[in-house]
């Protein structure tokens, strides 16, 4: 007996060391990384509506910015926590991470870049009425970011916990709201009838705010204002390079969501997010 032991364990041994450095091959039930990243149900959402082969790569494109959509929800709600504890370290940290999600979220539109009018005319009728105008997420995101409109919510209403969740969104502050806020803590004057506004207005510039962002220049905020401007300039991008991807695949042909198309596109193109942090920069 003690002889087969000492064969089992020298067996066992040959075998772990022939082994060394191979993953571990065998599991009870399904992979550990098929069961954290949802693998399963993450590729059975690509339910197209055609056979036409352009309108795979069209939805699995759409279904990537949904996720960064929300994975910026939550990064800017963080940013505001952390804001309003006034750990503002930790906050220009997070928006500057965001800014690198919205690289990746900018580089999905060359996912379409390939996209011509005949291609997409081969399935656009077949998606009814349906449309990235409609995206809960991405209004979310315009909220977040001080694009505030009571009328954008509108197309939820018949989806009690989208509408709800946005409605909600609208009345919260927006993460500009939020760092003005937090200036004013660290002894800015940022204007009363700023900190004060109903977060549910659209946000206007204001010239003392513009005199709040010369001065945190020339202190140990600047960090914080350079991560702010970092991020409208990607969201600058990505509104741009989205009226180009339309200007491309269907030129300015109503959108088909009822939206006037790429005459919305360039009007909401030139409503500014954290205006002062721009015209700032004239007063430096």
């Amino acid at each position: 007996m003690t002889g087969i032991k000492q064969l089992t364990e020298q067996d066992r041994k040959a075998r772990a060391e022939a082994n060394e450095g191979l993953p571990t091959l065998g599991f009870e039930t399904g992979t550990p990384y098929d069961d954290y990243v949802g693998t399963a149900t993450l590729h059975g959402l690509q339910r197209t509506v055609t056979d036409v082969p352009e309108e795979l790569p069209f939805l699995v494109t759409t279904q990537v910015m949904e996720l960064y959509f929300g994975l910026l929800r939550a990064e800017w709600r963080l940013a505001q926590r952390q804001l309003d504890a006034d750990d503002v370290t930790a906050a220009t940290l997070t928006i500057r991470r965001t800014v690198r999600h919205f690289e990746a979220l900018n580089a999905a539109w060359a996912a379409l870049s390939w996209l011509t009018p005949a291609q997409f005319n081969s399935f656009r009728d077949a998606l009814g009425e349906g449309s990235g105008f409609q995206s809960a997420f991405y209004r979310h995101v315009e909220f977040l970011l001080g694009n505030k409109s009571e009328a954008l919510i509108r197309p939820h209403r018949r989806n009690p916990e989208a509408y709800e969740e946005l409605v909600e969104a609208l009345h919260r502050p927006s993460l500009y709201d939020s760092v003005l806020a937090f200036l004013a803590r660290a002894g800015h004057a940022v204007p009363r009838s700023v900190l004060d506004r109903d977060p549910a207005a659209e946000y206007g510039p204001d010239p003392e705010v513009e005199a709040v962002w010369v001065e945190v220049y020339g202190g140990p905020l600047a960090p914080l204002a350079e991560a702010l401007t970092d991020l409208a300039e990607q969201f600058s991008d990505w509104r741009y390079r989205h009226l180009m991807a339309v200007r491309r695949s269907m030129g300015a042909k109503p959108g088909s969501g009822g939206s006037s198309g790429l005459s919305w596109l360039e009007r909401s193109m030139r409503r500014e997010i954290f205006p002062e942090l721009w015209t700032a920069r004239t007063l430096m």
